[in-house]
């Protein structure tokens, strides 16, 4: 794919963050040819100077390098059930939120039709997409990722290959979005606590920085410590922390607010605990939750 700004790009699926893709190719300068099941999706774009295909299949048969983004591998499955013939020589580059078992499927039934396949988990909203801030993550082909990496490049500031593995992208988009999940339903449960307590939420927020600066060393620290299996309880052990953490708890449920999450927290704590954990430090949780003891 030579001369970044004349390669063609197919790109499947005229979602939010597929319409993105497509409108930062556009701006970069490549022919893009969008479908979409739902065509009316698709206006827009070709007003901006799209090329509208008239099937998955004349799209995949219009560019050596196919964007997907779908709802997900069953709409992926859909859209390019017929088109397998035509992925030929092709670079297939899945940005669809999967499951590590589904992208190695996938490239797997990829590499049937001829097709490099690279999986891409998106690390951005669609407002991001272009940006410097966006981060895409990438997995599979690495001939496949090097040759679509110039074209990549438009998508996002950070690009990552991640290795040969197709699931690992997908793997680590689903680690990271896990510490995204409960990270949101903690700031969900400090501020219904907040606001229980007659706090405004706008009056707590100033101090959220001063928490969630904490996370990276703590990740870092946690992480060194699993893969070293040494849990040193210094700074913190589980007992005292699990002391701390009934305290809150009991703060939260005197206002009649869910506890649900915290509950299921507390269950791996007493896991730890009644494994003879309680002296050790608060990195020993994660192979609690692994099933390990």
């Amino acid at each position: 794919m030579s001369g970044e700004a004349r390669t063609p790009v197919a790109v499947l699926g005229l979602g939010s963050m597929g319409s993105a893709i497509a409108q930062t190719l556009l701006t970069a300068g490549h022919p893009t040819i969008v479908w979409n099941r739902t065509g009316a999706k698709a206006g827009a774009l070709v007003e901006f100077g799209a090329i509208r295909a008239s099937s998955a299949v004349a799209a995949v048969a219009a560019a050596p390098l196919v964007v997907v983004s779908l709802l997900d591998d069953d709409a992926v499955g859909a859209a390019l059930r017929d088109a397998g013939p035509r992925l030929r020589g092709r670079v297939l580059v899945n940005l669809t939120s999967t499951t590590p078992e589904q992208s190695r499927r996938r490239a797997e039934w990829a590499g049937h039709h001829g097709a490099e396949y690279v999986d891409g988990a998106v690390m951005a909203v669609p407002q991001g997409i272009g940006t410097q801030d966006a981060l895409l993550l990438y997995s599979g082909s690495e001939s496949g990722y090097r040759t679509a990496e110039p074209v990549l490049r438009t998508l996002a500031g950070q690009g990552t290959y991640l290795g040969a593995d197709p699931g690992r992208a997908a793997a680590f988009d689903a680690a990271l979005v896990s510490v995204f999940w409960l990270s949101f339903f903690g700031v969900s449960l400090g501020l219904a606590l907040a606001a229980a307590e007659g706090i405004a939420g706008s009056e707590l927020v100033p101090f959220t920085p001063a928490v969630v600066s904490l996370l990276p060393d703590m990740a870092a620290q946690t992480a060194a410590q699993v893969e070293a299996g040494h849990y040193p309880g210094d700074d913190t052990s589980i007992s005292s922390a699990y002391t701390a953490f009934t305290t809150l708890r009991d703060v939260i449920a005197r206002h009649g607010i869910d506890t649900g999450v915290l509950d299921a927290t507390g269950e791996v704590f007493r896991r730890a605990l009644a494994a003879g954990h309680g002296a050790e430090g608060l990195a020993r949780l994660v192979p609690v939750l692994a099933g390990n003891r």
